[in-house]
């Protein structure tokens, strides 16, 4: 049970696009630190793969300037959309972005536009896995899910953020199969991953790279 979602760079400021197409690429550098914005916490996919670019940049010195993960997941990422906003005209803040810019601002009703950001790359495709602990006895999804339809209490399905693409995911498996969950969000993947570790939650639908790093 599995979904593909990009993970897409993108930056804020229309300014780098105008200065894009006025002179080549080659021709524009950094003249202050980069940020690099990640709307979720600690261990996720998308804080990840950031500081994975920021080691790529800083091991090959691409680039003179420094480059600096912040981590913004509050209110589900909107913390990160706003920041980002509020950033408009600043070439050196890159937000780490996916489904989360367009779904969040219609389920939280926030002032933000995905169209405000200015595209620069795909850089990576995640898939979304239904995992469970080794230590529960279910060897399928057949089997997990005819357990979690009988499970009262509901089982716990832990999540990134609430009505964010975990959350979607766990209602599409509900609508499918008939089960119901109790849906926990956590502030990331690798919380999330903890917490199932621990057997605080009976599943969730993380990145293989958020599972695999607990």
């Amino acid at each position: 049970m599995a979904k593909i979602r990009p993970r897409i760079c993108l930056c804020a400021a229309s300014a780098l696009a105008l200065m894009l197409t006025a002179a080549p690429a080659a021709a524009w550098e950094p003249i202050k630190p980069v940020e690099i914005v990640v709307a979720a916490g600690a261990g996720g996919a998308s804080d990840q793969m950031a500081r994975m670019m920021q080691a790529a940049i800083q091991k090959n010195q691409l680039m003179k300037q420094p480059m600096v993960v912040s981590l913004k997941g509050g209110a589900s990422g909107a913390e990160a959309l706003m920041y980002m906003k509020s950033g408009a005209g600043d070439p050196n803040k890159v937000l780490i972005a996916y489904s989360l810019i367009y779904m969040l601002p219609l389920s939280a009703k926030i002032p933000f536009n995905w169209r405000e950001l200015t595209p620069v790359s795909v850089v990576a495709l995640d898939q979304f896995v239904l995992w469970d602990n080794t230590t529960l006895p279910y060897k399928n999804v057949k089997e997990f899910v005819d357990a979690a339809k009988a499970a009262n209490p509901p089982f716990k399905m832990g999540g990134t953020g609430s009505k964010r693409e975990d959350h979607v995911l766990t209602v599409f498996i509900e609508k499918r199969t008939g089960a119901k969950f109790a849906y926990l969000p956590y502030t990331s993947g690798g919380e999330a991953a903890t917490q199932l570790v621990g057997n605080h939650t009976a599943s969730n639908v993380n990145n293989p790279s958020e599972n695999l790093e607990v």
